[in-house]
């Protein structure tokens, strides 16, 4: 069959749909991924087939432009209304609004300019499935317009499902919708109707184990996660066995990428570092490490290592509770300290402390002798070896991404149309 694959601007989005897309095309299906054009060399580099679609205005253009408050709503989290996804009883109107005010604005912010392209390629294409960011809706659109089965891809907790299951239950007869309408006008204007799996896909497919998410009311394929981080050299140096324990810190990409700075300081986490019979692994981008003001012994900075080649060294790894991240150390079974900010980070967190896989401390409330002592119990209390292993093999029990590739080719027999 013919899968088409597609996301807005964001590398670290797309790197956790390579592995998917990497099952589909060895199970000799034709794929292909369709991105803005500042997107199509992460796609080739992966060996697939990127379709450049659109222009790359995306979302943060607009928050470099207005500032992020104005998309957040609030300094961190989720913005309105997905800033209800853990509530029992959200409030109807602060739903309304959030679709409204800020949401609606965010996703045509990051789906207007690919839908136009998007929809004539996948009329020309004729793909039999559309898979997408659980944000990128242009997909979703696409999908509509030439009769293709659709799902979504989840990049970490489905916030967005769950506030969905929200609104519909709170919802009363003829109330507004303006997530639905936005949808509807362009499946309107490409000849069909808005239908619901247009804001939550036919289907989802999620990478999380049972213990690290809450499932919206849907149809749900799960799928282990798999690490991809890009073309990578292993370095030499991790050849070599560490002298002491090893504990590893990677804040991720896109907090340093988008803004120039990371959530948690960095001077803090290596000065509870020092003193510890521990060695440190750091990647720190170059114009961080030149405001550190002290390095401990025992301390290597990097800018970049592969993920995976490092944790395989580790016996601890402290970061920022990004899904990648957090995912690819408990596949290595290794104690966990989270320092998480924002969108669905503090929840993954904190859900990862309660099965005693690691510790989890909020950026804001991080402190050198806080982050000193949660080392201090990971490196030494066997609750957290275990916790972690228990972790690891809940995510081991999850079907690989060639077993999905073959429920998806069921799916698409069950949900195709004709378009």
């Amino acid at each position: 069959m013919r899968v088409l694959l597609t996301t807005y601007a964001e590398r670290t989005h797309f790197l956790m749909m390579v592995p998917l897309a990497w099952a589909l095309r060895t199970a000799g299906h034709d794929v292909r991924v369709a991105v803005q054009p500042k997107l199509a060399g992460a796609v080739t580099g992966a060996g697939l087939t990127a379709v450049p679609v659109g222009n790359d205005r995306d979302l943060w253009d607009l928050m470099r432009r207005t500032g992020p408050v104005n998309i957040l709503g609030v300094e961190t989290g989720w913005p309105a209304p997905y800033d209800t996804a853990a509530l029992s009883t959200p409030d109807w109107e602060h739903l309304v609004r959030g679709y409204r005010d800020i949401a609606v604005r965010w996703h045509k912010t990051s789906n207007v300019p690919l839908i136009g392209d998007l929809v004539d390629f996948a009329r020309w294409w004729q793909p039999d499935l559309v898979l997408w960011e659980p944000t990128t809706y242009a997909g979703a659109i696409a999908a509509k317009a030439c009769g293709a089965a659709h799902g979504r891809i989840l990049i970490g907790e489905d916030v967005f499902g769950l506030t969905r299951d929200h609104f519909l239950r709170l919802r009363p007869a003829g109330g507004p919708d303006p997530l639905g309408e936005w949808l509807g006008a362009y499946a309107r204007k490409y000849g069909g109707e808005f239908s619901e799996d247009m804001v939550t896909g036919q289907f989802t497919v999620d990478q999380l184990p049972a213990s690290l998410r809450h499932r919206a009311r849907l149809e749900h394929v799960p799928m282990r996660y798999v690490n991809y981080g890009g073309a990578a050299v292993v370095p030499d140096w991790l050849a070599e066995p560490p002298a002491k324990p090893r504990i590893a810190l990677t804040m991720g990409l896109t907090a340093h990428d988008r803004t120039g700075g990371y959530p948690v300081d960095l001077q803090d986490v290596l000065d509870a570092v020092d003193g510890l019979e521990a060695e440190l692994v750091a990647t720190v981008s170059p114009e961080a490490q030149k405001q550190l003001k002290r390095v401990p012994d025992g301390t290597r900075l990097v800018p970049f290592v592969p993920l995976t080649a490092l944790l395989t060294t580790c016996t601890v790894a402290v970061h920022h509770a990004g899904v990648g991240t957090l995912a690819s150390t408990a596949l290595r079974g290794i104690p966990q300290l989270t320092l998480p900010w924002d969108v669905d980070q503090p929840t993954l967190g904190n859900r990862l402390a309660a099965q005693e896989a690691g510790i989890c401390v909020h950026a804001t409330e991080a402190t050198t002798e806080g982050i000193r002592d949660a080392l201090t119990r990971l490196l030494a209390e066997p609750a957290f070896a275990k916790g972690a292993a228990d972790l690891r093999e809940e995510f081991l029990a999850m079907p690989a991404p060639n077993e999905v590739a073959a429920r998806l080719a069921d799916l698409v027999e069950h949900h195709r149309t004709e378009g």
